[in-house]
């Protein structure tokens, strides 16, 4: 057995995964610093170079004004063309995917004001049309990230008149994403899960 300085372990000729803490990955100097849309940017490059599945970060619709070329191309003036719908789309296993990835410092509940009333309509139309929808959120207090079914959020906002969702429901209800190497979020083992 031999311990590489990043985490993995060497049993042989196989390398068994490590599963990490937050802190435990924000300790090493290469990984200092990441934030929930690294990590998933790191899975979705993973996943395609293994063709896993195929998903991309969508692009934000702006229409820029104003440009400053004195240090680089720097937008200075923009405004969105268009409400965003949701942060990543893509294809697995012929269905398509999409989901909004979002992060609280909040360590009682998940402020339901950090989603947009277009994007739970977006989500909607994803699941009538037979898609998969979801939401990955991150609380910072804990080290946590949960894989949370959007029908889920759907149904909570519907039954409830509340301004947030109470952490309890997401340690009750859904699966954690543990931080792992390759990838660093495994969140198609739980589409795998819950849907195949």
């Amino acid at each position: 057995m031999i311990r590489y300085p990043n985490g993995m372990t060497y049993y042989g000729n196989k390398k068994r995964k490590k599963h990490l803490t937050s802190t435990e990955l924000s300790i090493s100097s290469a990984n200092r610093g990441m934030e929930l849309e690294h990590l998933i940017n790191q899975s979705n490059e993973y996943y395609q170079l293994k063709h896993i599945c195929l998903v991309k970060k969508r692009p934000v619709p702006i229409n820029v004004l104003r440009m400053d070329y004195t240090k680089g191309a720097r937008i200075t003036q923009a405004f969105f063309e268009e409400k965003s719908t949701t942060d990543y789309n893509g294809l697995y296993k012929s269905k398509y995917l999409d989901f909004e990835a979002k992060s609280t410092q909040n360590s009682t509940a998940f402020p339901l004001n950090n989603i947009t009333k277009h994007q739970i309509e977006h989500l909607k139309e994803v699941i009538l049309q037979n898609g998969i929808a979801f939401f990955i959120i991150q609380f910072k207090a804990h080290e946590k990230i949960f894989f949370v079914e959007a029908k889920d959020v759907i149904d909570f906002i519907s039954k409830n008149n509340r301004k947030s969702i109470p952490y309890d429901f997401f340690v009750k209800n859904c699966e954690e994403i543990k931080l792992t190497y390759n990838p660093y979020l495994d969140y198609i083992k739980i589409v795998d899960k819950k849907y195949f």
